[in-house]
């Protein structure tokens, strides 16, 4: 027994530098996939990889219509198996995921997943318990208004995962008391909020880009906004605001009508401060294919900030 301890301790000692970890947290249909996509674009597929852990679903899509909850039950989800394999790729070990096809509502073949350098973690539960939080770097949770996030959720869900309008109307009724229980409550876990909403004050039109606001927990060390930003800049600025329960907390406001020459020169000041060649990825902002959003791309910028200086 003792040299098998001796080796398995030599074998922890020989292990591969541990990955750099971050948890994107949020209400089905908040964005999480879009902001994850990228960061993984930003890194790269060499450096990064990203995994979904709503494919810890215990039943599918048919099962669940027998069963007393939603997906947002942690009861309709394999919790524990979701925090065995989030300290194991925190160790930069591999795990054998679930896959859950969210176009067809079935449960397929597993997945082989080795960490990489950087390893993105996205879902409805990332940040549910102390196990799942004790194991990311940054913590990161999407709070957009919920009459928002119901428009996304029913144009996502109609146009790729075969429902009806009124079959996800009904649905949002159904999640609504478990998004309030379990969901809302891991915003208070996060060192990054992140909230994408028009500015009530303006009336812009449809094709201006949702505004973002950024609050900066003190829980992280953020980059240095106070200085990069210029006082002539009038589509973003840095601020004090109360959190819900009354911390004071440092809040980026990023106007959805910022033009690509302002937010490039904050993007770049934001850059300089990282010792990464070149500038800022081109395709950080991106919504759609040809469709981009400052906001978007200040938002990603701002947390590969955060995962290239935590590999430091």
């Amino acid at each position: 027994m003792p040299d098998k301890i001796i080796r398995m301790r030599r074998f922890e000692g020989e292990a591969s530098l541990r990955p750099v970890m971050l948890a994107i947290a949020g209400d089905s249909a908040s964005g999480k996939t879009t902001l994850t996509g990228g960061l993984v674009d930003g890194l790269g597929s060499d450096r990064c990889v990203a995994i979904c852990v709503d494919d810890y679903h215990k039943f599918d899509r048919e099962e669940r219509k027998d069963q007393p909850f939603t997906p947002l039950h942690p009861d309709c989800n394999y919790i524990d198996i979701m925090e065995q394999h989030l300290q194991l790729l925190a160790l930069g070990r591999p795990i054998l995921k679930p896959v859950y096809d969210h176009s067809t509502g079935s449960l397929t073949r597993p997945e082989y997943v080795e960490p990489k350098e950087f390893v993105i973690v996205e879902g409805l539960h990332p940040l549910s318990t102390k196990l799942t939080r004790a194991c990311f770097d940054v913590t990161v949770f999407l709070d957009p208004p919920e009459d928002i996030r119901r428009d996304w959720k029913v144009k996502r869900d109609t146009a790729k995962r075969g429902y009806t309008p009124e079959q996800v109307c009904a649905d949002l009724e159904a999640r609504e008391p478990e998004s309030e229980s379990f969901i809302r409550p891991q915003r208070r876990h996060a060192d990054i909020v992140v909230r994408f909403a028009p500015i009530t004050s303006r009336n812009d039109s449809a094709d201006i880009p949702l505004s973002a606001e950024l609050m900066l927990r003190p829980t992280i060390q953020h980059p240095p906004l106070n200085r990069l930003l210029s006082d002539d800049n009038k589509t973003m600025h840095l601020e004090i605001v109360r959190d819900r329960d009354g911390t004071p907390t440092d809040s980026l406001h990023v106007h959805g009508h910022a033009s690509a020459e302002e937010a490039g020169q904050l993007e770049k000041a934001i850059w300089a401060e990282l010792n990464e060649e070149g500038g800022p990825p081109p395709r950080i902002g991106e919504i759609e294919p040809g469709e981009r959003s400052e906001p978007l791309a200040l938002t990603q910028l701002i947390l590969l900030y955060h995962l290239l200086q935590a590999r430091e």
